[in-house]
């Protein structure tokens, strides 16, 4: 990893994800994009891997070190009515064990404006964790308790990036499977190339959210 920036330089934004095919899509929507310097971070899958990869990536003297967290990538919507393509931005996630507390979100008004600006179908909520894929009664069980989506890596990415001193943290997930619309059945397909398509799109946005950042703290 490169080294750290100089003391007066500003943080950059650091963007994780968990799988190949999102930072492909999220890589894709950076370029040329003017903004802040950004980081796009591929974790790996689960919990333990996103807790891990954020730990390393805002060490001190990382390059990443004091950034703000995006957490971003791919989720499964909990609520009816959910479809792919739609976009999850988190009020607060919390992790999978029980009792595990909730990190909220406060700086994620500005994010919610700029999705639905763009035309986007936008839901804020629970956004909580898993440590497998999750269907069926246990999805119906989760919404139940609150929850608006879950993913596998959001939670642990926003716990880690606060106890490590992230000033600011969101998670800004595409749903895509959801109750009427799981992947595993026929017919699903263009469901997945929507959500690739619209995670594809988001990232300028997240440069906005960065530069917001930025300028409220000067």
């Amino acid at each position: 990893m490169p080294g750290r920036p100089p003391p007066d330089a500003d943080p950059p934004l650091l963007v994780a994800c968990a799988l190949g095919i999102e930072r492909f899509a999220l890589r894709g929507g950076e370029r040329g994009a003017a903004g802040p310097p950004a980081v796009t971070l591929r974790t790996g899958m689960g919990p333990q891997a996103a807790e891990r990869a954020l730990t390393a990536a805002l060490a001190p003297g990382a390059a990443t070190a004091g950034a703000p967290v995006v957490a971003s990538g791919f989720c499964a919507g909990l609520a009816p009515g959910m479809r792919p393509g739609d976009v999850v931005v988190a009020a607060a996630t919390r992790g999978h064990r029980p009792g595990a507390p909730e990190v909220p979100c406060r700086d994620n008004a500005p994010l919610v404006a700029a999705l639905r600006a763009r035309g986007l179908r936008v839901h804020t909520g629970l956004l909580c964790g898993a440590d497998h894929v999750v269907r069926g009664a246990e999805r119906a069980a989760l919404h139940a308790q609150g929850a608006l989506a879950v993913d596998m890596e959001s939670a642990a990415t926003l716990r880690t990036a606060v106890r490590r001193g992230s000033p600011a943290v969101a998670a800004v997930r595409v749903v895509v499977d959801a109750p009427e619309h799981e992947l595993v059945r026929i017919g699903t397909l263009r469901g997945g190339i929507s959500a690739f398509r619209v995670l594809r799109s988001v990232f300028p946005v997240f440069f906005e959210w960065h530069r917001s950042l930025l300028l409220s703290r000067r």
